[in-house]
C-alpha cells in the first residue's frame, strides 16, 4: 500500500513539473502567452507558485527583478521532493 502512495505522488508530482516546464517555455513566445493553453497551465501552476512570490517579495532585492525567481523556486521544490520520495 506504502509504494502505492509513493507512486501516485511521485506521478503527481512529475506532472506538475511537467506543467510547469510547458508553462515556462510557453512564456517565452508572444503567440503562447495568450492561449487557453497558457490559461490552463497559469490556473494550474500559480497556486504552488503564490506562496514562493509572497515571500520572496519581502526581499527588496528580488521585487523588481526580471527574472521569476517563485518560479523558478517552487520547481526545484517540487524536484526536491520527488527526489525524496524517491528515497523512501
Amino acid at each position: 500500500m506504502n509504494t502505492i502512495v509513493i507512486y501516485l505522488v511521485s506521478s503527481l508530482l512529475s506532472i506538475l513539473e511537467f506543467l510547469f516546464l510547458a508553462r515556462a517555455v510557453m512564456s517565452w513566445f508572444v503567440q503562447g502567452s495568450g492561449s487557453r493553453i497558457y490559461e490552463f497551465l497559469c490556473l494550474a501552476t500559480e497556486p504552488l507558485i503564490q506562496p514562493f512570490r509572497n515571500l520572496l517579495s519581502r526581499v527588496d532585492a528580488l521585487r523588481n527583478s526580471p527574472f521569476d525567481f517563485a518560479f523558478l523556486l517552487s520547481f526545484m521544490v517540487l524536484v526536491a521532493l520527488e527526489q525524496v520520495l524517491y528515497m523512501l
